[in-house]
């Protein structure tokens, strides 16, 4: 049940939030988010201090990204769910754009967390945030607080792109590939994307210190109903291209994205040794976004 769950929680986010780690409190990133007070020993995390290593002004990578796809404003809710019993909620939100050295990024949020039920069992009640920038959809900065059960993490990792460097908590400096993503910011950089049927699109990816080149497969397309609504949709699946990490031998993901601007992902599933984990979207609102469009669902 352990292990599965972390995968559901890590698929959430599209590459999503399974990832241990150790807890290291000093210099965090003071994040505040009033409007969310689900996560386990809040207390704590208001009394972080702001990181001293991101203060440093950095040159801004030459990339501008167009995004018709979300914008501040934009709340996904899903059902979480292990076969036909559900498990749970999450939520992905866009809740404001703040400055990190200079840059003018969308503040990501994604928590999930078990009901009364499955808490009995194994509780989780996990917070994850992606600070990606506006213009040119990569991250800046990442952080993770888990408590699954007994354990308890608590991890922040700064990029800085324009030196291709990242630096962690632990203050450990690591080489990254150019306009590296997280796991979280790795979805909403694929949701700009343009799709095509047989086509795959590749993202550098950064997790747990290591880097992980992801290759996106888009498999087909097809309408799909789920407690939001009808939609049409493509179906996409995240592989890694080589080495090993949390997408190999760990079951199969396949995410549903709207055949729309938007790109929401509505239905999200895992298949692992005994049955199957999934993320059914039940309420959304979209961001602040020109030129929006209809929707392909109903």
């Amino acid at each position: 049940m352990k292990k599965s769950k972390k995968l559901l929680i890590l698929f959430i986010s599209l590459i999503l939030l399974t990832i241990l780690g150790g807890l290291e409190s000093t210099s965090q990133l003071f994040s505040q988010h009033l409007a969310d007070n689900i996560i386990a020993n809040s207390d704590s995390y208001q009394n972080l201090e702001k990181p001293v290593i991101d203060s440093l002004v950095g040159n801004k990578p030459g990339r501008k990204i167009e995004n018709k796809s979300f914008g501040v404003g934009e709340k996904l809710e899903y059902s979480v769910n292990y076969g036909f019993i559900n498990a749970g909620n999450a939520v992905m939100e866009i809740d404001t754009v703040i400055d990190i050295r200079g840059h003018k990024c969308f503040r990501v949020i994604s928590t999930a967390r078990s009901n009364k039920f499955f808490s009995t069992f194994y509780r989780v009640n996990d917070r994850v945030l992606s600070f990606i920038d506006v213009e040119g959809i990569y991250s800046l900065w990442f952080e993770k607080h888990l408590r699954e059960g007994n354990f308890k993490s608590d991890r922040w990792i700064s990029f800085h792109q324009d030196k291709n460097i990242a630096v962690n908590n632990k203050q450990d400096t690591l080489k990254v590939p150019e306009f590296v993503q997280d796991v979280l910011s790795a979805m909403y950089y694929i949701r700009t994307q343009p799709l095509e049927v047989g086509k795959a699109i590749l993202v550098d990816n950064h997790t747990d210190n290591k880097n992980y080149p992801l290759e996106v497969k888009i498999l087909r397309k097809e309408k799909i109903k789920v407690g939001a609504g009808k939609f049409e949709c493509f179906v996409v699946e995240p592989l890694l291209q080589e080495g090993g990490g949390v997408f190999q031998h760990k079951g199969k993901l396949t995410v549903w994205l709207t055949d729309d601007q938007y790109r929401l992902p509505v239905l999200m599933k895992s298949k692992i040794f005994v049955g199957s984990i999934s993320a059914e979207l039940e309420r959304y609102s979209v961001g602040k976004i020109e030129n929006q469009d209809e929707l392909s669902g109903n």
